[in-house]
């Protein structure tokens, strides 16, 4: 029987998953190019349009269209990452991520769900005496992308637009 994964601290995206020896076996199996085209990726608001500031609820749903389980190798530890107008997390800050490559596995026809939250502000590395500046997203239309972190152009990702008054 699968025992439940313990969440731990480098569990940032949630995914309730158990170990499955079988899963992680047959997943072997498919070619990664095979199993890059067999996860999709959907990105959604609950809203079209925010008030200047407003707090933006992004949901993100991968799913495995295969009904054999599938591992996507990952150039990094970050097995995803969501994108406001092409700003990593929506901040310039340097990130500092484990660069060794990782893997997301699915169950066949298995679906992944996370809710993130965006403050509606960009956080810029350089404010006011060297402190981190936190600025709302300018009025206008904002693209919120989300992919997952391959190293090839054929990654599987999705994108939605919303709109600041």
């Amino acid at each position: 029987m699968p025992q439940p994964r313990q969440r731990s601290e480098d569990d940032r995206y949630g995914f309730d998953e158990t170990t499955n020896y079988l899963t992680s076996a047959l997943s072997k199996l498919v070619p990664n190019w095979l199993a890059r085209r067999a996860v999709s990726v959907s990105v959604d608001t609950p809203k079209d349009s925010y008030r200047r500031g407003e707090p933006v609820e992004i949901v993100v749903e991968f799913k495995n269209r295969l009904p054999l389980p599938v591992s996507v190798p990952t150039a990094e530890r970050r097995l995803w990452e969501w994108r406001v107008d092409d700003v990593l997390e929506a901040t310039d800050e340097p990130r500092y991520v484990d660069r060794s490559p990782g893997s997301i596995a699915f169950r066949g026809g298995e679906r992944k769900r996370v809710v993130n939250r965006w403050n509606g502000r960009f956080r810029r590395a350089e404010g006011v005496d060297g402190l981190p500046a936190f600025e709302p997203a300018a009025p206008g239309e904002h693209t919120i992308s989300v992919s997952l972190t391959t190293d090839r152009d054929d990654r599987p990702e999705d994108s939605t637009t919303i709109t600041v008054e």
